[in-house]
């Protein structure tokens, strides 16, 4: 894996990004802070385009999350179970407990888990699973999909455009940005949740008052 994660790091181009994407959305591990964050820092550089290093990265992990859907979908359950405790999923980092983790998020979450697992390391590369196994509506999947994917992949951008660069100036590799955005990748992650969190509080909240500001004018109204 370090071979091939060194090869990306060394040929990046919006092909990369893309193909790269799609392996880390997969079941396949491959870590997205060896993609977008060095593709940033490129552009930055003015070797890439930022908005379109974004745009190849979400199709990119939209592909990946569409496989994993459908491979859910078509085999179902039990079949996905099986393959789990294959030696085969374990060279891949897959076992009953990563796919029982992720259906937990789902159920507990539930389709909306599609859009913030994707900011939740551990959950990201798996949590197109049980929206499979679900047969959650392949239009929400596709749509909370692009926005999770998107927002992540923004974070991540942000990181290696604005924040590496000025944080570390001497940087001269893709790697040394990698290393660098390893480190604040997942924290970053965590604050992105809370603030979703938040703003769905708010819009709750909102909601709720404007059904109730709605019903006092039709108890007036009535009487």
């Amino acid at each position: 894996m370090a071979a091939i994660i060194l090869w990306v790091l060394t040929h990046l181009s919006y092909w990369v990004i893309f193909v790269g994407m799609a392996i880390e959305s997969s079941f396949i591990p491959f870590p997205s802070e060896a993609v977008v964050p060095p593709a940033a820092w490129l552009a930055q550089q003015g070797t890439l385009d930022i908005f379109l290093v974004v745009v190849v990265a979400t199709l990119g992990a939209d592909l990946g999350g569409l496989v994993n859907y459908a491979l859910a979908y078509w085999l179902g359950r039990p079949v996905i179970y099986r393959l789990a405790e294959t030696k085969w999923a374990k060279m891949l980092l897959i076992n009953k407990e990563s796919i029982e983790k992720s259906e937990r998020f789902f159920r507990h979450h539930g389709v909306v888990s599609t859009l913030v697992g994707r900011l939740v390391p551990g959950v990201r590369q798996l949590i197109s699973i049980p929206a499979g196994l679900s047969r959650m509506h392949l239009g929400k999947f596709l749509l909370y999909t692009t926005i999770g994917a998107g927002a992540w992949n923004c974070v991540l951008a942000f990181l290696g455009y604005y924040v590496i660069p000025a944080a570390f100036p001497d940087l001269k590799t893709t790697e040394q940005v990698m290393d660098r955005a390893n480190r604040y990748s997942h924290e970053i992650g965590y604050a992105m949740i809370g603030l979703i969190g938040l703003l769905l509080a708010y819009a709750g909240y909102k909601y709720l008052r404007h059904r109730k500001e709605q019903q006092n004018k039709k108890d007036e109204n009535a009487l």
